[in-house]
């Protein structure tokens, strides 16, 4: 191949590496905000719609991983007309060459970084989002341990959230000293619009969960493929992405529609 070709082709993959990526890191901003017990929380917003009443969803990562899970996903939830926000639980570490900030300080202060212990730290994202970033409704998101405590917060304090998105829940915490129905107790109180999925394996996890929650505004997505574990299953990398994110903007448009969607005339009958 011509030199010149071989420059053009390398060109094609440096656009492809870091230009996907640009829009990101101008979209976020990093705030901190103090978890229950006062220790930091670093958090990435994703919030280019200036209207305050814009839907917000609060969006927390899965074991060993930071608020760096959300590069991808919260740009696309952007365009679909949606504020974010992404936080480090204490319970992580990194991922997407994002290091979990939270957890960092958790460990220098000598604070517990269980699971369990990072409860307090959804319970305070929340808190804050809805005093200083979302007048309209609120979402909580989880991915994988995080996923099933959206569904017991919420659960147990309705007014945290208007909505639960729960990307592989399960009963995680009787190594911790709850009870093997510790979730599935609490999704019995749930009264808001909540949607669950998962890896294709990890129905039986979260199937006695998804059946205590109370009929009505209730969903889930379970992909014919393998699929993938956590909100991870919606990075483009895994070809079965797509079916993914079509569930989600079919929940996201049914029950908290943004003023793009309202304005769509395909959404009209």
């Amino acid at each position: 191949m011509p030199y010149s070709h071989l420059r053009a082709a390398f060109a094609v993959l440096i656009l492809a590496a870091f230009g996907a990526a640009a829009p990101t890191e101008k979209a976020l901003r990093k705030v901190d905000f103090p978890s229950k017990d006062k220790l930091k929380i670093t958090a990435d917003l994703y919030a280019p719609h200036k209207d305050k009443k814009t839907p917000f969803l609060v969006l927390f990562h899965q074991a060993g991983w930071s608020r760096g899970e959300y590069r991808e996903i919260a740009p696309k939830l952007n365009k679909l007309g949606y504020n974010c926000l992404a936080i480090d639980q204490r319970s992580g570490g990194t991922i997407n060459g994002v290091a979990n900030e939270t957890m960092a300080r958790a460990k220098k202060a000598g604070k517990g970084m269980t699971y369990l212990d990072a409860r307090q730290d959804l319970v305070a994202a929340l808190e804050y989002a809805r005093k200083n970033h979302a007048k309209g409704k609120l979402v909580a998101w989880g991915s994988s341990y995080s996923s099933a405590l959206v569904l017991h917060v919420v659960g147990e304090k309705k007014k945290l959230a208007d909505g639960v998105m729960s990307f592989a829940p399960g009963e995680y915490f009787a190594r911790f000293g709850k009870s093997k129905t510790w979730i599935r107790d609490a999704a019995k109180k749930l009264k808001h619009p909540t949607f669950i999925t998962s890896a294709k394996r990890e129905h039986r996890s979260w199937k006695a969960i998804y059946d205590a929650i109370p009929k009505g505004k209730k969903a889930f997505y379970l992909p014919e493929t393998k699929g993938n574990h956590g909100s991870r299953a919606l990075w483009e990398q895994f070809p079965d992405h797509e079916g993914y994110w079509k569930a989600v903007r079919a929940f996201l448009a049914e029950h908290f529609p943004t003023k793009k969607a309202k304005k769509d005339p395909k959404k009209k009958k």
